[in-house]
């Protein structure tokens, strides 16, 4: 059996990039290969026989004092906690391979100089640009931004790009310096994998070299995931409220076009977007967070699923679920999210940020017979069976890894 290190800022299903941390893990465990985890303790942390060796909880919106903010930050630029906790679980669990995916801000860029030192074949998912962008979303304030790339690290502290906070902005210029100058991510990652080539294309547009990344698509198992072709009598977004996410332009889009507009998720632009949507009127309804069963029975009762982003979107999860349970996409065409669309025949595809665009496709897709609905949701699911299947997923990741471990030996 071999031994796999999973690498993780936090051990429970908060976020898309910790679904697929532990799901990878579940998956690989049935490939035969032991698991372990370091990660960041945490109240709502699964159970785990590794947890003693996890990081202290950094979590930036609690409350602090003076030194336990200064000593945060220190471990935010450089943690050798980390580095100490990491180097004793190395040594009890002996892994042939670690996988990280997300550990900038919690665990510390640190950690790679270990997993190196000890000659483990260390591999990274790419869920954001961190490894390109102090501020992982190529995003601020202003909108689309990749000042960083070819200008100072400085433009983090100038812009506020982190959470439009001038003290955040300024630890992260910190720390995005001090690895930029010691080159941590590239210097030891032996391979970042990438769910989208247009994550490819953006981190070598910023300097990363082509034959350190991999594309390997994200998958959903389709087995759990039962779909019903029968078009719905309304559009449907789902997923976090906030702003690069695009709701208010569909919310204004849906109004323009006169179509029902059901609204699942929460986040920080929910009363904005109620207030919004109250302004304009049309049929537009907020119904909260769904998830399971619930979030299921609302997709499959949809025309069609809207991802309207603003951001340089990755290779979204809400995407492929959708196409399993049987719904066409209507997606912005930026990020990674047009590459997942198949014009006219798995979805369509409108320019981001454009309201009348989007408007006049959601028109078109109301009043376009029901059987041309129905065969392109049919194309979809046949589409995520055959293109972002788990076997392909566990295939790429095993040939990954048997090469890096071939070359380390």
């Amino acid at each position: 059996m071999l031994n796999l290190l999973n690498i993780n800022n936090y051990h429970y299903h908060r976020g898309g990039a910790d679904v697929v941390y532990l799901g990878h893990a579940a998956l690989m465990e049935c490939q035969g290969f032991n698991n372990a985890f370091f990660s960041m303790q945490h109240p709502k942390n699964l159970p785990t026989s590794w947890s003693g060796y996890f990081v202290d909880e950094i979590e930036f919106g609690h409350s602090y004092s003076l030194p336990q903010k200064l000593l945060m930050a220190s471990k935010v630029i450089y943690s050798f906690e980390a580095q100490n906790k990491i180097r004793r679980l190395i040594k009890d669990f002996q892994p042939d391979v670690a996988h990280l995916h997300c550990i900038y801000h919690h665990l510390s860029p640190a950690i790679l100089s270990v997993l190196k030192e000890a000659g483990i074949p260390t591999v990274m998912t790419a869920h954001d640009l961190k490894i390109a962008c102090p501020a992982y979303k190529m995003l601020n304030s202003t909108g689309i931004c990749e000042r960083c790339n070819h200008g100072s690290v400085l433009n983090v502290i100038k812009h506020r790009c982190i959470r439009n906070s001038w003290t955040a902005s300024v630890i992260v210029a910190i720390e995005s310096s001090l690895h930029r100058y010691m080159d941590t991510y590239s210097k030891h990652l032996d391979r970042v994998i990438v769910p989208s080539q247009f994550y490819i294309e953006k981190l070598v547009e910023w300097g990363w070299s082509a034959e350190k990344l991999v594309y390997i698509p994200n998958y959903v198992n389709v087995n759990e995931f039962i779909p019903l072709y029968t078009p719905g009598s309304y559009f449907l977004y789902f997923g976090r409220l906030a702003p690069e996410k695009g709701v208010g332009t569909l919310i204004r889009a849906a109004a323009l076009a006169k179509v029902p507009l059901k609204i699942v998720g929460i986040g920080p632009a929910e009363l904005e977007l109620k207030e919004l949507a109250a302004q304009i009127g049309g049929e537009i309804e907020f119904l909260g967070y769904h998830s399971g069963t619930g979030l299921h029975d609302l997709v499959r009762g949809a025309r069609a699923v809207v991802l309207p982003s603003e951001w340089f979107e990755n290779a979204p999860m809400s995407l492929l679920e959708s196409y399993a349970l049987g719904k066409p996409i209507i997606g912005a065409r930026i990020g990674g999210i047009p590459e997942m669309i198949v014009e006219e025949e798995t979805g369509w595809t409108f320019e981001s940020q454009n309201i009348e665009d989007l408007a006049a496709c959601l028109e078109k897709v109301m009043t376009i017979k029901e059987s041309i609905v129905v065969g392109m949701g049919k194309a979809g699911r046949e589409y995520v069976e055959q293109t972002f299947s788990c076997q392909r997923y566990v295939s790429s990741m095993l040939t990954l890894y048997r090469e890096l471990m071939i070359s380390k030996d």
